[in-house]
């Protein structure tokens, strides 16, 4: 019996080993042909893993100086920033209200944000492109933005609502029998014990404009306008004039911000805040 269990773990923990290690391989293996690429002296023919580098910084100073790739970081930059904020703000404002509050049609539009979060974004976006026509708005930043928080708001959302019902309500009780009124409740009681999530929904409303390529492209047709993913996309478009070693080099400066976010927001990332929170 002992030999049986013991050959279970062994079976266990070896296929657990070689699924990391295969998950690894399928990680590692185009960030170095990346990196490498980048850091290569003149343009690369094809994506490989080649040894054989001569590290120069000059891929990424010509991103700057021979094509608009500083434009397009900051317009990037600067829809995200916007995106992580207000998008932010809004959910954790409705996750809060639909945890603590019966209010009308409260269980009906829960039902409404699964039903629209059904929909794909591909299945919208002839949609898109004739709101963009009527309101003018094609190769504008303030309605791409509109998309984006828009479209996060449905699922995360309910992520928040989530995250807020584990927060025990006897802790909004006794603040209101202090005579805190709802929004110190909210602000100094509830927001803190749940800085994980929101440094979650933060992380990922940022990340969603660097990485978006399909509704970008739809509506930003001017080079001046575009963000990074769909600048880089011209890099790679031309077989005749792939400039492989620009887009590497590219790819590799947009996990810049979000590295920096990632480990500004890390001290959120724990959990088990509310462990106890209600007694004492």
């Amino acid at each position: 019996m002992n030999n049986s269990i013991k050959l279970k773990r062994r079976l266990t923990q070896t296929l657990t080993y070689l699924y990391l290690i295969g998950l690894s391989i399928v990680i590692i293996y185009p960030l170095l042909i990346t990196i490498m690429s980048a850091f290569k002296a003149g343009n690369v023919a094809a994506f490989k893993l080649d040894s054989n580098i001569d590290f120069n910084f000059d891929n990424f100073k010509g991103l700057f100086t021979e094509t608009l790739y500083g434009t397009w970081y900051l317009n990037t930059l600067i829809i995200a920033l916007i995106t992580m904020v207000v998008q932010t703000s809004i959910i954790v404002l409705a996750g809060y209200a639909y945890s603590r509050y019966n209010f009308l049609a409260r269980k009906q539009s829960l039902v409404f944000f699964l039903i629209i979060q059904m929909v794909p974004t591909m299945a919208a976006l002839t949609a898109f492109f004739v709101m963009a026509l009527m309101l003018n708005a094609l190769n504008h930043s303030w309605f791409l933005i509109f998309l984006y928080v828009g479209g996060g708001i449905p699922m995360n959302a309910w992520l928040m609502k989530g995250y807020f019902d584990t927060v025990p309500m006897s802790l909004d009780e006794s603040a209101k029998l202090d005579g805190a009124g709802h929004f110190r409740r909210f602000w100094q009681i509830v927001l803190p014990l749940v800085r994980p999530m929101v440094a979650v929904q933060a992380l990922w409303a940022f990340m969603g404009p660097f990485g978006d390529y399909i509704l970008s492209s739809f509506l930003l047709r001017e080079k001046e306008y575009f963000t990074v993913a769909v600048g880089l996309q011209t890099f790679v478009s031309n077989v005749k004039n792939m400039k492989i070693a620009y887009f590497s080099a590219g790819a590799i400066l947009i996990a810049l911000p979000i590295c920096t976010l990632f480990f500004f927001l890390q001290k959120n990332f724990v959990s088990g805040l509310t462990s106890g929170g209600d007694k004492g």
